[in-house]
């Protein structure tokens, strides 16, 4: 079986064609990197993920967790190549010397976690949790807590989580019932139950820092009263050494449909009454400070998904050139025609195809995400800032969401592409379908995403996030009408854009006529719409990088991709736009069905 886990081609073209990486080098904070580091940190991290990690992803899958009077062991064939992980400083790319980081831009962390990550996310997330940990540490801390904690969880010498859900409070935040109350040292004492709690006890580290969203006794009800508190499994002395166990228990481990070596833990504090923790930021913040981390999060699921389906994608597409069966469709009932590959027939390469517009355009839509959060970062107080992060807090729900659902409809095909052997484990896609369906729940259900999206992010300013995202597509629309070839699907995106302003337009609409419930229910195809859009935007920009070299006599090696780059696109925008018009066409003429039908009609 091919070692398939990412397309370095199309990599190298969204990071140094489609977006011009190299750029971020004007600015001081990337000034000292250039494109041959960057171009040799993607190759070093596709041979660690080829040679050490991506044999591990099978055998962990296959041996799971195992949870045993309160610890964790994960698959032991984990241990090395996490250790190379660490070795090699993986985990801290992105982060400054100063805390053990390479410094690196977002974009290029983002191309080399689509290696590892792809090669087998949940070894890999073993030492990538500590980083939303020890961000939310850096921004809020004290000198003292960055001091202890930062470095060690972005190198992943201690693992980070985020204990946030509760049995009876899951989405729900502001109902969580774990308690805090102020002890004379400044400690905080903490009381409370945790569920499904990534990575909450393993073995791979010395240590586990648990952010902990908890109330204080006497806070406001709701989100307003929650804080979060910095809650060592093991005590953390002032020197940095590791002091007695933190009265910190894993309960248990769930038993799952798909990554089944990531431990998913239930975690109690405070059994013993001897459960202490560190106030981070001041009371009642809790909330603000973890939606720093949540961006990010968010991001990453999102991300996590696609690299799912990237994969499954490409050993979908290496299997249909080699799987000989059937004739021709052209040769009729030719007794004698030869069997060729399954890539021959139309239907798999309808398959094939969806698949791939869908990958190429998520990939660009991260990436691009990616680059905006490069161009934030190194130019804080420049005078496009704020418009990036307007985009950025304007994609992250769509961002999660789209990415979840249409990579896991990716690995889904894929397995269709295979028939009755992408059901059976002797082929990576069934696993790979597995574990990329708890991405469309966990870190926010895409639902709860779709509600952010309308509830929120085409409120905020006004609308100004949604107008943002709209000027920016119409760059594009502009630049691929000066293309002749490009004309008619410009004109397409831009009728499919036009129509998602005006869906846009009616539902706050229909929540002001008091229809708020109707207007939520329309929230989810919404944001698939937007995705559809986002994704013909991102197609239709590539052609028209792709067109210019094709223009420029691009060499002969490179143009069947630049062909592929403009079919891809011309395939999506004619074929699978239309039906997300049919989605904006519902949410403008919108039907109160789902809300007025009675409870008793759904059965039971």
């Amino acid at each position: 079986m091919a070692q398939i886990l990412a397309d370095r081609r199309d990599i190298d073209f969204v990071l140094h064609e489609q977006f011009g990486v190299e750029q971020l080098t004007r600015y001081d904070k990337f000034a000292d990197q250039n494109k041959k580091l960057f171009d040799m940190m993607i190759t070093e991290a596709r041979n660690l993920a080829v040679r050490e990690i991506l044999p591990t992803n099978p055998e962990g899958d296959e041996e799971g967790v195992v949870f045993d009077s309160g610890s964790v062991r994960v698959p032991e064939c984990f241990h090395r190549p996490f250790r190379l992980l660490l070795d090699g400083e993986w985990t801290s790319m992105i982060e400054s010397p100063e805390y053990g980081g390479q410094g690196v831009p977002n974009m290029i962390n983002t191309a080399v976690l689509e290696y590892l990550w792809g090669a087998n996310y949940c070894l890999v997330n073993y030492g990538m949790m500590g980083h939303g940990t020890g961000k939310m540490i850096e921004l809020f801390g004290t000198p003292e807590q960055k001091e202890l904690f930062v470095k060690k969880l972005y190198t992943a010498k201690w693992g980070g989580t985020m204990l946030l859900t509760e049995p009876e409070a899951g989405s729900d935040v502001g109902a969580l019932t774990t308690s805090a109350w102020k002890n004379p040292d400044g400690t905080y004492s903490i009381i409370g139950n945790k569920i499904f709690i990534t990575n909450g006890e393993h073995d791979l580290a010395e240590n586990i820092i648990h952010p902990v969203l908890a109330r204080v006794e006497g806070a406001p009800a709701g989100t307003r009263g929650i804080s979060i508190f910095i809650v060592p499994k093991i005590r953390v002395n002032e020197d940095g050494s590791l002091g007695e166990p933190n009265d910190v228990v894993c309960t248990g481990v769930e038993k799952k449909l798909g990554i089944h070596a990531s431990a998913t833990c239930s975690i109690a504090m405070g059994q013993k009454g001897q459960c202490r923790g560190f106030l981070l930021g001041e009371e009642n913040q809790g909330m603000p400070i973890m939606f720093h981390m949540m961006n990010e999060a968010r991001l990453n699921v999102g991300f996590q998904a696609f690299t799912c389906g990237s994969a499954a994608y490409l050993y979908a597409a290496n299997y249909a050139k080699q799987r000989i069966q059937g004739r021709d469709i052209t040769a009729g009932k030719d007794p004698d025609a030869p069997s060729v590959p399954i890539i021959a027939h139309p239907d798999v390469r309808r398959m094939l195809m969806w698949m791939k517009s869908h990958v190429d355009g998520m990939r660009s839509f991260i990436y691009y995400v990616s680059m905006l959060m490069d161009r934030k970062l190194a130019d804080p107080d420049g005078q496009t800032s704020e418009r990036n992060q307007d985009l950025i807090d304007f994609f992250i729900p769509l961002a999660k969401a789209y990415c979840s659902q249409r990579s896991f409809d990716v690995c889904v095909t894929a397995m269709q592409v295979y028939g009755g052997y992408g059901y059976t484990r002797e082929y990576p896609v069934e696993q790979l379908m597995r574990d990329c369906k708890i991405t469309s729940i966990y870190e926010g259900t895409d639902g709860i995403q779709a509600m952010d999206l309308v509830g929120r992010k085409l409120n905020l300013k006004n609308g100004r996030l949604f107008a943002c995202f709209v000027e920016e597509v119409g760059k594009t629309i502009f630049q691929a009408r000066e293309i002749s070839a490009l004309g008619d699907m410009a004109d397409a995106l831009a009728r499919a854009l036009a129509r998602l302003q005006q869906a846009a337009g009616k539902l706050p609409k229909m929540s002001a006529d008091g229809r708020i419930k109707t207007a939520y229910a329309y929230a989810f195809p919404f944001l698939e719409a937007a995705g559809d859009v986002i994704v013909a935007w991102m197609l239709l920009w590539r052609a028209c990088v792709a067109s210019e070299k094709l223009g420029a006599k691009a060499p002969k090696k490179d143009r069947a991709y630049y062909d592929g780059v403009v079919r891809t696109a011309e395939f999506f925008i004619f074929t699978l736009l239309p039906p997300a018009m049919g989605k904006m066409d519902t949410i403008c003429s919108p039907s109160n069905a789902a809300i007025e039908i009675s409870d008793q009609c759904f059965g039971g």
